[in-house]
């Protein structure tokens, strides 16, 4: 009888169709989070290891044990072009799990990018080859290879929940996870809030006031808010 999932691999996911994670793609984290009813976010230390980083993809997940970088290496053998990997820990590590010849070799499989609860490394070399990364931390220490844990199972990362598919879109604004079967309405909702904000954008442009706009001039004078000449 299993007691936990440490040391399985699920090597069939299921991914959400292609041209709505191209659809997502086009928005930012800050309208997605909101767009889904401000859900989803990564805790905001998961930041982009370099500037202008960011990344849209089907997750192929990995729960690394501390210190412990080997199921990386498992988990390359699983991706598939346009996924991005998103890593956990079994416990708080901030130990520089992941570097550059990591990222050759996910690169070489098509992979678009790491999300990470830990360490990274190499991030000169990792910004020259223009792999994105969102990490917790930035650090030199090296790791071992030597304990299981998985690929393509439910892993909590910074607090969010992610599954194998889901899709995870990540800027300077932070981390965002967009369940797997609603990447198409989540994708439909966004066009939407963009279009109503490029309105309101226009409006604000041509001097209109957000007091106006929103109609908050009743609510604040109801609630005691006064103006006094002096």
């Amino acid at each position: 009888m299993r007691l936990n999932q440490l040391g399985l691999v699920h090597t069939n996911i299921r991914r959400p169709d292609s041209a709505d994670v191209t659809k997502l793609s086009q928005f930012g984290v800050a309208t997605i989070h909101e767009a889904m009813g401000r859900v989803g976010l990564l805790r905001p230390y998961i930041r982009p290891a370099y500037t202008g980083a960011k990344l849209c993809g089907p997750a192929v997940t990995v729960l690394l044990q501390p210190g412990d970088n080997w199921m990386f290496h498992v988990a390359a053998e699983q991706v598939q072009e346009g996924d991005v990997i998103v890593a956990g820990c079994t416990t708080e590590s901030e130990d520089g799990f992941f570097g550059e010849l990591l990222a050759s070799s996910l690169t070489a499989r098509g992979c678009k990018g790491l999300v990470i609860d830990g360490g990274v490394r190499d991030v000169a070399d990792l910004e020259k080859m223009d792999f994105p990364v969102f990490s917790r931390a930035i650090n030199a220490k090296g790791t071992v290879k030597a304990t299981l844990g998985s690929v393509n199972i439910s892993v909590v990362v910074a607090n969010a929940l992610v599954s194998p598919g889901d899709v995870v879109v990540a800027d300077v604004d932070g981390v965002v996870v967009v369940p797997r079967d609603l990447v198409g309405a989540v994708a439909d909702a966004s066009q939407k809030r963009e279009e109503i904000e490029e309105s309101k954008r226009q409006k604000f442009r041509d001097g209109v006031l957000g007091l106006d706009l929103y109609g908050m001039r009743g609510p604040l004078a109801a609630a005691g808010l006064e103006y006094v000449e002096d």
